[in-house]
């Protein structure tokens, strides 16, 4: 393993620290960010607008960072799943979604996650560690369908705000002109609810937010999600509503379809009660069986009734299609459980 620190996952300010550190002509900080995130370089001897022996500099004291994918599986809806390793035994997975003139790729933010909902593949895989800016970005940097790529979610595995530091500046990152320059409006970062870093997000970056919400009532949110003892959901609504949205922002409110558990007219009425002061919309997904959950995905004339029926009270919200289930990339299923099991019995 290289122990040199990577350059790639650097902002401008740190690119531009190194090159005051090592000595370097001062532009050298906004050289490295063009070949760092405007180009497909692998190496130093690849940026040739830096002499050589700033490259040799560079290169005895830095790595670039960049990693290619380890496995990629491919769905017959067009989906792409791509396997990141990310040390020793760890493994981290993101999903390439193409829709017509949109192409999304959801990332991962952590190795496995700490949060136990009862619905995630993720959560039952446990926690293995957090990934840096770098690790984050590199799973745009290295894929082939890069250049097609119009929208990024944080939908992938780990809960985005238990590891803020590196997911705020991946962000920054992602939209800087000096970085990949997506637009804030195509970059959406999800949270079961996180109050202080959810806040700080709110406050700092012009990114979506995306809240995991699956319930309105207290009860039931807490047995399909530890985190409401811990940050109830009123006061996630609560936090939400100190800010102004303005125009361009979204804040959007995941809602996974159980059957007999989160479906029904109650639901609704309180779902409209809850949400009628905020700017926001509803996305109804579809529940992908997990092995032993009791859980299962409401019938299609359900989630359709239902869909109606928090329209008809002026909440816009639309059914999410399901995409990569057959190479287990749907929402909820990222796991490399199986995978670090194999690899430990290997050893």
């Amino acid at each position: 393993m290289n122990a040199l620190p990577a350059l790639f996952g650097k902002n401008a300010d740190e690119l531009n620290a190194i090159a005051v550190e090592l000595d370097l002509p001062s532009y050298t900080g906004k050289q490295l960010a063009y070949w760092l995130y405007k180009t497909d370089v692998t190496s130093f001897e690849q940026m040739s607008n830096i002499g050589k022996k700033n490259q040799q500099k560079l290169k005895e004291h830095y790595r670039l960072g960049i990693a290619a994918y380890s496995k990629v599986s491919s769905s017959g809806d067009g989906t792409k799943k791509y396997l990141f390793a990310v040390g020793e035994g760890k493994f981290i997975e993101a999903a390439y979604i193409p829709d017509g003139k949109r192409h999304t790729l959801c990332v991962s933010s952590q190795i496995g996650c700490k949060m136990g909902c009862l619905f995630c593949m993720t959560g039952k895989q446990g926690f293995q560690g957090q990934l840096d800016a770098g690790a984050i970005l590199n799973q745009l940097r290295s894929i082939p369908e890069r250049p097609l790529i119009t929208n990024i979610v944080f939908m992938g595995m780990g809960e985005p705000f238990d590891n803020p530091d590196a997911v705020m500046k991946s962000c920054d990152i992602l939209t800087a002109e000096y970085g990949f320059a997506i637009s804030a409006r195509k970059v959406t970062v999800s949270t079961i609810g996180i109050i202080p870093a959810m806040r700080n997000f709110l406050q700092h970056s012009k990114c979506n937010l995306a809240v995991s919400l699956h319930t309105p009532f207290d009860e039931e949110r807490r047995r399909l999600m530890p985190i409401q003892t811990v940050y109830p959901l009123k006061e996630v609504i609560a936090t939400i509503q100190e800010f102004d949205m303005g125009k361009y922002r979204r804040v959007s409110f995941e809602y996974i379809m159980f059957k007999g558990v989160n479906d029904t007219p109650r639901h609704v009425n309180e779902l409209a009660r809850l949400l009628n002061k905020v700017k926001g919309r509803i996305n109804l997904i579809r529940f992908h069986p997990i092995p032993a959950s009791p859980l299962k995905c409401s019938d299609e004339q359900v989630i359709a009734d239902f869909q109606r029926a928090l329209n008809d009270k002026g909440i816009v919200t639309t059914i999410r299609a399901s995409r990569g289930q057959d190479i287990e990339a749907a929402c909820g299923m990222l796991s490399t459980r199986a995978l670090i099991k194999n690899r430990n019995e290997e050893h």
